[in-house]
């Protein structure tokens, strides 16, 4: 009952968090009517640059799915298991770290397919492992390469398009998040029925190697940024990126998006299963309707962050999504048509939120700093994911009937996280406003 009388003034909630983006907050240059159109070589970016997020992002998204068959085919540990799964994140992070000093140096047509092939190779590895220790190996290669792609990504992003661009481009490469959501549980676990846990791996293999020739023809060298890049040693750029004042605060705030972003993944499932009551079949139907809907919604919500401001999309995204966070952490057993309606109003929040700050990041940076900038912000998104999964591991305690206690308790501090957010992601917003003034004023000049 308390439920339902939370879902009844649900959608009254959302349409005024929808309304609350008011016009004083919107940012002149943003307007729709300034947007400039794509050209067909950027379309063409964003394609290649969409399915390199999207191999990525599957190659993670499968070791879920394919623990079972994991774990029993190679003899592992809950405990080994985990391990190669979080050895992914903690390899990225220290990857993306480790490269952040020679990320403007050099072409960024260069970096991706020099990553992205050390990437593939080492989802082959996984592919082809045959024991606990080639496949923990084989997920450190990955997430050694994998790591750097996406701040590399996101570097071509900034240097190729326009800050009303920027919106909409992140929508559509963000959308492979969605798509992997409904490919690769679904395929992943056919394949893996079909023809062993090592298909799904394959299978991502060939596909980067597509996408890896694609990339090699189509995509000309992206060179600008070396005009501003300055003639530091890498390790000093890396430490300047890391000490200068200006970037000091977006990455406490990229730290904190993950923290609240990651908190409540690694126990959604059991919770799910143990304490609404869900059936583990009707797992894969949940993540495929989530993911249709966000591969609908993620480009308008990029659209509409170009047009209405970057900000209030934050903002009124961060509403939905601490409305439906506390719905969902206090759920009792539901049918499960309500369980995907709470998660699809859920995701669209965190859709809401993710795809405006990660635009307004990208005008932090002086371009000689890209790469570096983004290599860093990279790092800590996988770093502060290993640690709000720990974190959410000393809330979270499980009963003796299976339940997990506390689980509320995670859906408020992650509202928590994110009013802190909203106020940094304030700031940081103005900041972007007074740096596009002065380039304004520089430019005239």
């Amino acid at each position: 009952m308390r439920t339902r009388l939370q879902l009844r003034g649900t959608t009254r909630l959302i349409c005024s968090a929808i309304l609350i983006c008011p016009q004083r907050n919107r940012i002149s240059y943003e307007k729709s009517k300034n947007s400039q159109p794509f050209t067909a070589y950027q379309k063409g970016i964003i394609v290649l640059l969409a399915l390199v997020r999207f191999t990525i992002i599957l190659d993670f998204m499968v070791m879920s799915p394919l623990g079972d068959l994991l774990m029993k085919s190679l003899r592992l540990s809950p405990e080994q298991f985990a391990t190669s799964v979080s050895a992914y994140a903690f390899s990225a992070g220290i990857s993306g770290l480790l490269a952040a000093g020679f990320a403007d140096k050099y072409d960024r047509k260069k970096l991706l397919i020099i990553f992205y092939i050390g990437f593939t190779a080492g989802t082959l590895v996984c592919g082809l492992a045959e024991s606990y220790g080639v496949l923990l190996a084989g997920r450190i290669v990955t997430g050694l390469f994998g790591g750097v792609l996406g701040s590399v990504s996101m570097a071509i992003v900034t240097d190729l398009f326009g800050f009303d661009q920027r919106g909409r481009v992140m929508g559509i490469v963000q959308m492979a998040f969605a798509v992997s959501q409904v490919g690769g549980i679904p395929i992943g676990l056919y394949l893996a029925n079909q023809w062993g846990w090592q298909s799904p791996f394959l299978m991502i293999v060939v596909l980067s190697l597509l996408t890896l020739l694609a990339l090699m023809q189509l995509m000309r060298p992206v060179v600008q940024h070396l005009a501003q890049s300055r003639r530091n040693n890498p390790l000093v750029h890396l430490g300047k990126t890391i000490s200068r004042p200006a970037y000091l605060l977006p990455f406490l705030t990229t730290a904190l998006l993950s923290i609240g972003g990651f908190m409540l993944m690694p126990f959604s499932t059991p919770f799910i299963i143990n304490n609404v009551g869900i059936s583990q079949k009707d797992l894969p139907l949940i993540y495929v309707i989530t993911g249709l809907f966000a591969m609908v919604l993620m480009p308008l919500i990029g659209i509409i962050s170009d047009k209405a401001g970057k900000l209030s999309t934050f903002i009124g995204g961060t509403v939905i999504a601490m409305i439906m966070v506390v719905i969902y952490t206090n759920l009792t057993p539901v049918p499960l048509w309500q369980l995907i309606m709470i998660n699809t109003f859920m995701f669209t929040g965190i859709m809401s939120r993710m795809i405006p700050s990660t635009a307004l990041m990208t005008a932090i940076p002086d371009a000689g700093d890209r790469g570096s900038f983004m290599s860093v912000n990279s790092s800590l998104q996988q770093i502060a994911g290993g640690i709000a999964s720990i974190l959410a591991g000393f809330v979270i305690v499980r009963e003796p009937n299976g339940n997990l206690a506390h689980f509320d308790t995670l859906g408020y501090l992650c509202v928590g996280v994110m009013i802190l957010c909203a106020v940094l992601m304030l700031v940081i917003s103005h900041r972007v406003v007074a740096k596009a003034g002065m380039n304004t004023e520089a430019m005239a000049a």
